[in-house]
């Protein structure tokens, strides 16, 4: 069965680029604002890039946090993309300013800390061994990042009732999380409609976990 997925438009986020890349893996893809549209999905795949305080201004104009939180209390699927992952956590800090984010996750998106920024280009991740999204691929795969912010540390402690999330790592200058997999909620810090073959691969394996 062909899967419906909208990736949301608010203004931030490279839609096209997107939408392209799930339509190749078989996805059935609208871009779009609209709130019915977005709730109704099999999928929702929110993209994302520069500063975190535009990429919240931007989803909170189209009830985009809103959105985020209703399909995921449904357990429907959300996909967030580079500055689409960060803005599921608590609080973004950017040049002294510090924005709210949608708290879906504690922690704070902060600059990294690396010699050199923006870390852009080709670099490996450290998957768990239960990962779905990595699955079938090979741990030295590299995938496509290009960001100056992230998280550095995993702050959520695991609950009784509640399968602990799945986190992956990369590294530059010191470690950042790259990916998490929690549930209907599933992220990536890199871009994978920017990450060739292995991108693709991760967007089929995604598509696998919705209904």
């Amino acid at each position: 069965m062909v899967k419906k997925v909208t990736v949301l438009d608010y203004g931030s986020g490279n839609l096209r680029s997107a939408e392209r890349a799930l339509a190749r893996v078989g996805a059935d893809v609208t871009v779009t604002s609209d709130y019915e549209t977005a709730m109704e999905a099999d999928g929702l795949v929110v993209p994302g890039v520069g500063a975190f305080a535009a990429c919240m201004a931007g989803l909170r104009a189209v009830r985009g946090e809103r959105i985020v939180a209703r399909r995921l209390s449904a357990g429907r699927p959300v996909l967030g993309i580079c500055v689409g992952m960060q803005i599921l956590f608590e609080t973004g800090v950017e040049h002294g300013v510090t924005t709210e984010g949608c708290g879906e996750w504690p922690g704070t998106v902060e600059r990294l800390e690396a010699p050199v920024l923006p870390h852009m280009g080709w670099n490996t991740v450290k998957a768990p061994a239960e990962t779905t999204l990595f699955a079938g691929l090979d741990p030295a795969t590299r995938f496509y990042f290009v960001h100056s912010y992230g998280v550095r540390s995993w702050e959520l402690q695991p609950g009784p009732g509640f399968d602990d999330p799945l986190v992956t790592w990369a590294e530059h200058g010191a470690p950042f999380v790259a990916a998490v997999e929690n549930g209907p909620l599933a992220a990536t810090q890199f871009h994978p409609e920017k990450s060739g073959d292995a991108g693709a691969q991760l967007l089929v394996n995604w598509l696998g976990t919705v209904a």
